[in-house]
């Protein structure tokens, strides 16, 4: 059975969307990704917080909105902080590099 992991940044939009596609195809894994901000592409629901076993979240200000938002549907779900700024495009080497660097300590390979 795979872990399933939910990326969230503000628009899904580059960062959270690169993160999914890291796992696209992988044997351990099942991911998606949204966004936190009104526009975002996908915006989370409680729906994604409800199918995900493990839920990273860019920066910390995700997470308190996901912690505001959604309390309930976050209770005893593993709410992981990345650090990662909104500095990248969508797919960038070094986002890719980043993700894989942060993400290395909470995932098997």
């Amino acid at each position: 059975m795979q872990t399933k992991l939910l990326f969230v940044c503000s628009r899904n939009r580059w960062r959270s969307p690169t993160a999914e596609a890291l796992f696209r195809h992988h044997p351990r894994y099942a991911a998606r990704s949204a966004g936190t901000e009104q526009g975002a592409r996908i915006k989370v629901t409680a729906g994604h917080l409800g199918w995900a076993d493990l839920i990273f979240c860019m920066e910390r200000k995700h997470a308190n909105r996901l912690r505001e938002r959604f309390p309930e549907e976050l209770a005893g779900k593993p709410l992981i902080i990345l650090r990662i700024p909104d500095e990248f495009q969508r797919d960038d080497p070094a986002l890719v590099a980043l993700l894989q660097a942060e993400l290395a300590s909470h995932l098997e390979p």
